[in-house]
């Protein structure tokens, strides 16, 4: 055997299984690191909007994961649903418990916990939501198994995710350019596709419903936008801090560029719409 035939009759080097704990706290000091807040409660309507697509019912148990600063969970709450509501950054869930009393809302139970390894029995929930959040969790098939496991038969999964064309799916893009994922993680943008959700979901669905939303960010100017998320949000301010000043100055660029690119406003001011993944998913 000569040295080629022996190069290609070599097996390919196994691929390195990414290190999801590792990637988590990443994750984790990433998303504490701002007040993503400050951006979250902007997102609030998507919470109601989801909550009525569920069809969300008083007296209904209903987990809210991955729940930032607590949109879908006030949106369940006012439905008289009884709430629980999970993250694994306790900063979030501080925000949510804050608005939640602000609200006199009640029911609402916060519990720091992690979507790919919730601690709750089978079946203990009528319906298990999100709002960008689950697909930020980068192990998506251990994020789908954890919400299926804890929602009943005949109970309701609904999520609301970023699509990859749309604004913040370009973004993503955009800051993967600039910062590289680590390897083997898939863009969290995938969960706004319907093959991936038909992908995670489907051999437990009785019925996938999808449909392409939007939400609209209003600011006052590309920059004032900018300055809001390089301040608030962790992923654009963690991408920011690990680039030197040129690299810094190229991001900017790159994401007020972006901006113009979607904005929409024709009388001054900036209006972005930013197309997300409606999901509801009928447990069998």
């Amino acid at each position: 055997m000569n040295a080629m035939t022996a190069s290609l009759a070599a097996p390919a080097p196994a691929a390195t299984a990414p290190d999801f704990a590792a990637i988590k706290q990443r994750q984790k000091a990433a998303w504490a690191s701002g007040d993503y807040a400050v951006v979250g409660t902007t997102l609030q309507i998507v919470g109601e909007t989801l909550s009525e697509a569920a069809d969300l019912r008083a007296g209904q148990r209903v987990l809210d994961v991955a729940a930032g600063n607590g949109n879908a969970t006030l949106a369940a709450a006012r439905r008289w649903c009884e709430v629980t509501s999970t993250d694994y950054v306790p900063a979030l869930l501080e925000r949510a418990r804050e608005r939640a009393a602000a609200e006199r809302l009640h029911g609402i139970d916060f519990l720091e916990a992690d979507v790919e390894a919730l601690p709750f029995d089978d079946a203990s929930f009528d319906a298990v939501v999100s709002t960008f959040g689950n697909m930020f969790a980068p192990n998506p098939p251990r994020v789908a198994a954890e919400m299926l496991r804890v929602c009943r038969p005949g109970g309701r999964i609904a999520m609301a995710n970023w699509t990859p064309a749309g604004f913040i799916g370009q973004v993503f893009k955009t800051l993967g350019k600039h910062v590289p994922p680590p390897p083997g993680v898939s863009s969290p943008a995938l969960w706004g596709t319907p093959g991936q959700i038909a992908e995670l979901f489907g051999e437990h669905a009785a019925h996938i419903a999808t449909e392409v939303r939007q939400f609209h960010f209003r600011y006052r100017s590309s920059a004032h936008m900018l300055e809001v998320f390089r301040s608030y949000y962790g992923p654009i301010l963690k991408a920011f801090a690990a680039l030197n000043p040129t690299g810094q100055q190229a991001l900017t660029a790159d994401l007020l560029a972006l901006m113009q690119q979607f904005n929409s406003a024709e009388r001054g001011g900036l209006v972005i719409p930013s197309d997300y993944l409606e999901i509801v998913i009928t447990r069998h």
